[in-house]
This record gives C-alpha cells, structure tokens and sequence, in this order.
C-alpha cells in the first residue's frame, strides 16, 4: 500500500508577512471610519441614558443603561431618509414607552409611557385607566405601596388637594375636561409611570406634546444594582453571600439578567 504523498509548504517569507498587515495610514483610516460611523449612530440614531428613579419600575429599574432610537418618531427630512434603512420609523401609539423633554424644564429628559394619545377621552377611577369608555389593559402597571392619594388615584379632580400639581395645568385641566374625563387635544399626549404610585407624571404637570417627544428606549445594555426606596421586591436581590468572595461581589454589582432585554 503506498504511503500518502506529502507536499512540503514554504515558508512564508518575511516579506509575504508583513504586505499583508494595515500600514499605519491604513489603519488610521478604519480607525476613523470607525469612530465617524460611532458619532452618526450617537447623534441621529441611538443614545444612552441611564435610569435615575423608581418611576418606571418594573419596566425600567434604577440603575439600568438604555439604548434609544431616536429616529422611531423622527420628523421628515435627510436625517430621516439616511437612517432609515437602520431603524423603522412610526408615529407615537397609546402603550410606547417614551423619551421626551420635560415640559417644565425642557433641558431634562424623563421617559414615561403613553396612556392617551390626541381626541382619547380618559379617566383614571382607584388607579385604574379607562380610556374612551373601556378599561385600558396594563400588564406593565405596577402599584407599590404608598398613601392615599385621591388626586393620584381618582383623576381628573374636581378639588385642588394636592401640592405637588402645577397650577398652570390645574387651570387648564379644568377647561379639557368633559364628563368627569379628560378630552387629549391633538398633537398633546397624556404619560404615566409604571409604578403609578410613585410617579409624578401627566397627572401633576400636564401634557406632553408631540414636538417634545425625542425617542423610544430600544434595550437595556447594562444594569448596575441599585436600592429602590419604593420596591418591596428587592430585598430578594440581596444574595451577596460571602462579602470577601469575588464571585459574590460579581454578582451583585449589576443585574447580568436584564442586559440585552429589549423594553416594551
């Protein structure tokens, strides 16, 4: 039986080794085509926020880093038209999670989700939304703990009974409201937090309109473990163990669970 033929290969030349490899003008170059591709999905495309508050749980908890697409409800133009072959666009729909400038203070961001959106007639009865005659179905609502509030919980008021409501908008609740509900005006939006009990939203300041709306959380990336003042859950995520083990204090330092979990 004759023994397989072994062919000897070269070696590779020095030379042969080093023309293949970037020069360093090269290299500069993917560098850079890098970091402009970087800027262009930073600055018309995606964005990261981190999440300060408790407003939002359990959708969103207080040290999760989200990625926004902020071409989702982009209005027309180039910008438009060169990004969206990466991300779809649509208008705001009642149930969307949002990002929007706060209109108190329109240098601050927030992010709450829409309940009503323009020509809805809503009202909220023992914290329960209806919206145009039918109670809306919110699995994401959370209700912690909290003191009675029958502002909060039974809205729009007829009495001014608390603080924390902008007077402008009490005026201007006043005028919206039609049979114990309030009538959204169009190109207006009506927001809550998830935790509905700990949220100072819609109900406390007022509408958001559409201009105001900037983008939509796509996914949390990362999530540092955080104490929430409001979420009697999260004694559950005390498993530190041995303080002194490395694998413990691993653990605990974010919520390796929620990274890459797309918001809804």
């Amino acid at each position: 039986m004759s023994t397989p033929t072994q062919v000897a290969v070269p070696a590779p030349h020095p030379h042969h080794v080093w023309q293949h490899l970037p020069t360093l003008p090269e290299a500069c170059a993917s560098l850079l085509g890098t970091v402009v591709f970087a800027l262009f999905l930073l600055t018309f495309v995606v964005q990261p926020f981190l999440i300060p508050s408790e407003s939002m749980e359990h959708t969103l908890l207080v040290g999760d880093f989200l990625l926004v697409n902020k071409q989702v409800f982009a209005p027309g133009g180039t910008t438009r038209n060169v990004s969206h072959l990466l991300l779809p666009y649509r208008d705001v729909q009642r149930g969307d999670v949002i990002v929007f400038h706060y209109p108190q203070d329109p240098q601050r961001y927030l992010v709450k989700r829409v309940v009503g959106i323009p020509g809805d007639r809503l009202h909220i009865e023992d914290g329960r939304v209806t919206v145009n005659g039918a109670s809306l179905d919110e699995p994401y609502a959370a209700f912690e703990p909290a003191a009675p509030n029958p502002f909060r919980d039974n809205f729009p008021g007829t009495v001014y009974t608390d603080p924390n409501i902008d007077p402008a908008w009490w005026k201007q609740l006043q005028s919206l409201t039609r049979d114990g509900d309030l009538v959204i005006p169009q190109s207006d939006y009506f927001v809550l937090g998830d935790n509905r009990n700990h949220s100072k939203d819609s109900r406390f300041w007022g509408l958001v309109s559409r201009q105001a709306i900037v983008a939509r959380p796509l996914v949390i990336y990362f999530s540092i473990t955080r104490p929430s003042s409001t979420d009697v859950q999260q004694v559950a995520d005390d498993r530190l163990g041995h303080d002194r083990q490395l694998s413990a204090r691993l653990a605990a330092f974010a919520r390796w669970e929620r990274i890459f979990r797309v918001v809804h």
